[in-house]
């Protein structure tokens, strides 16, 4: 009897200790599958979980990182993953929780006037997104009789919409941005500090440039879309959640009045006002300005070379404020990155 209880411990002892080393085994094994999938490099990654609902210099700091970090961002959806099924419509959900972006990021030395350069390294989507119909929402909010939510598989590279179509993904950030010099500004409507923009080019491999207007940035992002058509027509693209990874940097002693985009075939200046009119002028007076001094053209030739080369595109139509862009093609002129040394 004895010997069958010595010889249960050892065998009980045995598991146990193969047990504990599987589990030490595969968590090092987990580690260095992250490390690797970031690049062979270890990088902070901010939860989803803390979030604002509006861009202020009065947000407290959640994260921090510094000048030329690169780091991953978990978000929800737009609707703060209140939509799982089709039975989830917009009327049933709460709205004051919409558009939630993980923040504020507070970046070390960033000083107002300076320029943050936020560059879009990956994003990984999640494997569901969702598209919903409102009555009143989007240009043809007047048609909608009843609302009506649509699940959209994600997977192998495809958003599944119905059984015959299937349409490539194109991830986009929705809402990036920083606080503004004053007062509080709703995650959902854009302007000269960013957030809301829409603006299907802040993607993979772009880049992203803010004006700095408060100490640290405050930065902050959210509303992943997999796909989304200029001017978001419908009042949504497919909402989704996922992962970002992003890499900031500073631009000292230069400033810009409202968002740029670096994309792969266009440099863009973003713009956002209550009317196409307004939204357009403050885009185009930039962009002249940065061709005239990039080009040493006088505003006149630089004027006509943009109506010549550039082009106005609508970023979205749905939002409080309207979002455009001009965008200057990159091979057409040669010029192939925003220059701040003329800026001043």
């Amino acid at each position: 009897m004895f010997f069958i209880f010595i010889i249960c411990f050892v065998d009980i002892s045995y598991i146990l200790t193969s047990y504990y080393f599987a589990v030490q085994h595969y968590m090092l094994y987990q580690i260095c599958l992250k490390y690797f999938q970031r690049g062979g490099k270890f990088m902070k990654e901010f939860k989803k979980d803390k979030v604002i609902y509006e861009f202020s210099a009065k947000n407290e700091a959640k994260y921090f990182i510094k000048d030329g970090e690169e780091f991953w961002v978990e978000t929800e959806d737009c609707y703060s993953g209140q939509i799982k099924t089709e039975k989830d419509l917009r009327p049933s959900i709460d709205g004051t929780i919409m558009n939630a972006s993980v923040g504020p990021i507070w970046i070390e030395e960033a000083k107002e006037g300076d320029i943050l350069c936020i560059e879009i390294k990956d994003i990984i989507l999640n494997n569901q997104g969702v598209m919903i119909i409102n009555i009143g929402l989007g240009v043809l909010g007047d048609k909608i009789k009843a609302p009506n939510t649509k699940i959209i598989p994600i997977k192998d590279g495809f958003a599944y919409f119905a059984e015959n179509v299937k349409i490539p993904v194109d991830p986009m950030i929705g809402v990036i941005g920083v606080a503004p010099k004053e007062g509080s500004i709703s995650c959902v409507t854009p302007g000269d500090h960013g957030s809301n923009m829409d603006t299907k080019e802040i993607t993979i491999g772009s880049k992203v440039y803010l004006p700095v207007f408060v100490e640290g940035a405050k930065l902050a992002l959210g509303d992943l879309h997999a796909s989304m058509g200029d001017g978001e027509l419908s009042g949504t693209g497919i909402e989704i959640g996922g992962r970002v990874r992003l890499k900031v940097s500073l631009i000292k002693g230069k400033t810009i009045k409202r968002p740029r985009v670096d994309s792969k075939d266009y440099l863009i200046i973003v713009s956002s006002g209550d009317n196409y009119k307004e939204a357009i002028k403050a885009a185009v007076e930039d962009m002249v300005e940065f061709l005239s001094k990039e080009l040493n053209l006088k505003f006149e030739d630089a004027y006509r070379l943009l109506s010549a080369t550039c082009d106005i595109r609508i970023s979205q139509v749905v939002n409080p404020l309207i979002t455009v862009k001009v965008c200057l093609p990159k091979k057409k002129l040669n010029i192939y990155e925003f220059n701040f040394a003329h800026v001043s």
